[in-house]
């Protein structure tokens, strides 16, 4: 029982440092490292969850009480989305899910809270049904998004197709991987998978691209260490092929870490190509660098800003270009649910204008009949086609080039993927040459 309580009360700590500190999740769930490894999994799987529904547990926990707790006892808040989350959706015994969570609250300083919680708690197993019908008449606390999403994804994909969306972003994504086909074909890793009993099928998009069918912890990925593959996303691993490099090209990666798709470009062109790889983020620029150490792969990694190319670009041109644009991240909320929380609309201008300002400046940098691929991982219309559009108006010199393919859908410019299309995140991509 102690470990358990050593986890639950972890788990409210972590949620705190979200709701209450602005922390992202990944960065906060480093509060589980001091766990065994048992109760940090279990841990995770708490906060993740709560996390992902926290609209609709906030939801049904403000209709349990009298009034909402005040900021200050946030924790005890978060210690009722606990219990509420275990018994909506981990299917823990009710006993257990109130008695756990009365006897964390009776472990800290606001035992006051104790009663409140046990009752909320036992409430809420009385009235189950009908306090749920009545959270779930609302879409935003149904799928648990805050409004202003719902009503700008209805604006951009249309009304009937936003729960789609929803329920896609509430789903537990999986683990994708990228084989490393510098030292072995993707069947071949496949193969290896096999001989240690983890079941895993071939992306139909990509040629390096597997997902397995249950994820797994990277140490038992066969010769992960020594660089035989990554974890990424199939719909990230689609970057490197649009960008069709070519022997003896000059390309470069602008905002560039954690540096998957850096990785995958020198992969798919097997040391015909230098690459130089920047970031403003000299601590996940680092991420970059030891990314291409595992995988025994070079490239020229600068921290510096892509809006001042004057500082550090030599004067010669690039054949070719991604751009992996900052942006709202609302494509990859089922990997990162506290965006939900932490991503507001207000966020959206000012990520529209830092796109468009590094798309002017690194335009300049693109040869004659180069190519320059711009990606994000947003469903946002502003951020992705629109951004596209408003760029080709004011350059005379840029020519949209067409993906044909058999995912995602085409847009005014370029091809967006919505998140869960053939299992993927959602991404956009467009590819622009220089006339």
């Amino acid at each position: 029982m102690a470990n358990t309580i050593s986890a639950r009360q972890t788990a409210v700590h972590v949620i705190c440092a979200v709701v209450q500190d602005g922390r992202s999740l990944t960065d906060a769930l480093g509060l589980c490292d001091s766990l065994e490894p048992r109760d940090a999994a279990f841990c995770r799987e708490l906060c993740y969850g709560t996390i992902r529904w926290y609209e609709r547990l906030n939801a049904i926990l403000n209709l349990l009480l009298n009034k909402p707790f005040k900021p200050k006892d946030t924790d005890i808040t978060a210690l009722g989305l606990l219990g509420l989350y275990q018994i909506i959706y981990l299917n823990t015994p009710d006993h257990a899910a109130v008695s756990e969570t009365v006897n964390t609250c009776s472990k800290g300083k606001k035992r006051w809270a104790k009663n409140v919680l046990n009752g909320v708690l036992r409430r809420f197993l009385r009235e189950r049904e009908a306090l749920e019908s009545i959270v779930d008449a609302q879409l935003n606390q149904q799928f648990s998004h805050p409004n202003w999403l719902l009503q700008q994804l209805a604006e951009d994909w249309g009304t009937e197709r936003v729960a789609d969306i929803l329920h896609a972003n509430n789903q537990r994504p999986p683990l994708s991987i990228r084989v490393n086909q510098r030292l072995s074909s993707r069947d071949e890793y496949i193969d290896q998978l096999n001989q240690v009993d983890i079941k895993a099928s071939a992306s139909p998009f990509n040629t390096a691209g597997v997902t397995l069918e249950t994820p797994v912890a990277v140490d038992k990925l066969p010769d992960f260490w020594q660089g035989a593959c990554s974890v990424q996303d199939n719909a990230a691993q689609l970057a490197a092929q649009l960008l069709d490099t070519q022997k003896g090209q000059r390309v470069l990666d602008v905002c560039a870490a954690p540096g998957g798709k850096t990785a995958h470009i020198l992969e798919a062109s097997h040391d015909d190509i230098s690459l130089v790889a920047i970031d403003i983020d000299e601590r996940r620029n680092q991420r970059v660098i030891e990314n291409l150490e595992r995988l025994k792969l070079t490239a020229e990694v600068l921290t510096v800003d892509g809006l001042e190319p004057n500082e550090w670009f030599d004067g010669k041109l690039f054949q070719r270009i991604l751009l992996d644009a900052p942006c709202s991240a609302t494509g990859v909320i089922r990997r990162h649910p506290d965006i939900k929380l932490l991503r507001k609309s207000s966020d959206i201008p000012a990520l529209v204008d830092l796109q468009s300002k590094l798309l002017n400046a690194i335009w300049p940098l693109l040869e004659k009949n180069g190519v320059l691929l711009y990606a994000t991982c947003s469903i946002l219309s502003a951020e992705n086609s629109q951004q596209i559009a408003g760029f080709m108006l004011k350059h005379s010199d840029a020519k949209a080039v067409s993906i044909e393919a058999d995912w995602g859908q085409a847009c005014q410019h370029g091809r967006q993927i919505l998140p869960g299309d053939n299992n993927m995140d959602g991404f956009y991509y467009a590819c622009l040459t220089k006339i």
